[in-house]
């Protein structure tokens, strides 16, 4: 049986039970890192740290976040992305490494298998901004997709190349969370000036 709340709109909602409760305003993330020789424990993972760090700086609503560390195997990053999603509720899953050219790099394809929807526009300036600082930003195939309510961004395994994209690309994300029904994400704009039309803005 799903548990029933009033929401912060005043209606009367349901949460699926199974899922862990938390507020309905808070935004729960995902960070997903997938590399072989970090979930080996061959090196540490800078990548996943360098996401929720930018969150920390960014965000100034309400938002948690679970953590998964797995090999370059489209079959291990297609699960973690169901189970973030699907079981623990996330409603953004940010992904870091498996976004180029070479045969192990397969997380746009897990990522498109278990979307369903793909928003072309998000690969499309995120490979603008890297280009600005590396020419082979080309060779990247970052993307980003739907499942149900939440939103799956795909960033490259360099702490510095996410710090690039997501200061320019976090911008669409809250609305983008608004249009999926998500919740309503707030950032710090010194950090990240989040853009919704005025008829979306809550006061």
């Amino acid at each position: 049986m799903p548990i029933k709340f009033w929401d912060t709109d005043g209606v009367f909602s349901e949460y699926p039970r199974g899922l862990p409760m938390v507020n309905p305003e808070t935004c729960r993330f995902g960070v997903l890192t997938a590399s072989d020789r970090a979930s080996k424990g061959e090196y540490d993972d800078l990548s996943g740290p360098a996401i929720e760090g930018f969150l920390e700086e960014a965000m100034t609503s309400e938002w948690e976040v679970e953590r998964r560390l797995v090999e370059d195997d489209r079959e291990s990053i297609e699960e973690a992305l169901i189970d973030l999603i699907d079981n623990h509720g996330c409603s953004v899953v940010v992904t870091t490494g498996g976004t180029g050219p070479s045969q192990r790099d397969v997380t746009p394809e897990a990522t498109e298998n278990v979307c369903d929807k793909i928003l072309p526009g998000f690969g499309e300036q995120m490979r603008a901004v890297s280009m600005r600082h590396v020419p082979t930003a080309m060779l990247s195939r970052q993307m980003a997709g739907i499942r149900g309510s939440s939103l799956v961004i795909n960033l490259p395994g360099s702490p510095r190349s996410i710090r690039e994209i997501l200061d320019y690309v976090f911008s669409a994300v809250p609305y983008c969370v608004d249009l999926i029904g998500g919740p309503y994400i707030t950032t710090d704009p010194e950090v990240v000036d989040s853009f919704r039309p005025p008829h979306a803005r809550r006061e």
